[in-house]
């Protein structure tokens, strides 16, 4: 039987997930492996869309909260969360999980190596920050979001704030191929090498938000090993 697994999003064009995935299957021998992109505009009747054959799903922006009224089940980590980013599809049963935890995690780790800081700012509010918001509380860190209706609003960001949060997070698209052009309105002049900041977009692989800490000495970090990390967990549960 043909075993197909799939990306479910809005915009996809320039997607890690299939490229990554079809590359795992053909260096494995899957060759009744297929994994392909799902754009759709919509998730008005999901379910009632052929998915013959279809045994799991990753979900990106912007369905990764609405998603969860289309789902059978959800495991409760996803659903401490509120948001869902992978899918296992069993019998007709689509059950709910979140990765990016995970991928999450095993990056922000790496980056910190051990000096984790008390504060921190995440930038953005969807689905995906959740994901971080969950991680951070797990580990100790205090954060607050930064997002148009707050708490903080970028207007609302001076020195004394940048200073204090040491570890910056966005998890926007701002910056993101094709508008690399864009980054996150907080004041760049007040990041110093104590700075950490963490960018879940890859594409390119630094982001103007990134180098514009890096100009100033922060360690900076973008979401390529996070992706890694949370396929890898996705394939887990897919094949468990």
């Amino acid at each position: 039987m043909i075993k197909i697994y799939g990306l479910l999003g809005a915009k996809l064009t320039h997607s890690f997930s299939a490229k990554y995935f079809n590359e795992k299957f053909e260096a494995n021998g899957l060759n009744d492996h297929f994994y392909t992109n799902y754009e759709l505009g919509t998730l008005n009747n999901v379910r009632d869309r052929d998915w013959s054959n279809v045994l799991g799903l990753n979900v990106t922006i912007p369905y990764k909260e609405e998603i969860r009224s289309h789902l059978d089940d959800i495991d409760d980590v996803a659903k401490a969360i509120g948001a869902v980013n992978t899918i296992r599809i069993t019998d007709d049963q689509w059950v709910g999980y979140n990765t990016d935890v995970f991928g999450f995690e095993l990056s922000i780790m790496g980056l910190l190596a051990g000096a984790e800081p008390e504060r921190a700012l995440i930038l953005g509010s969807g689905g995906a920050s959740k994901a971080i918001q969950y991680v951070l509380s797990e580990r100790g860190i205090s954060y607050t979001i930064v997002s148009r209706s707050g708490p903080f609003r970028y207007e609302d960001l001076n020195e004394d704030i940048i200073k204090t949060h040491p570890l910056i997070i966005n998890t926007t698209p701002l910056g993101m191929y094709p508008n690399i052009d864009e980054c996150p309105d907080i004041p760049y002049t007040f990041l110093t090498p104590s700075h950490y900041l963490f960018d879940l977009t890859y594409n390119p692989e630094k982001t103007l938000f990134l180098k514009r800490g890096e100009q100033l000495g922060a360690s900076i970090q973008n979401g390529y090993e996070m992706l890694i990390f949370q396929a890898e967990k996705a394939w887990e549960i897919w094949n468990e």
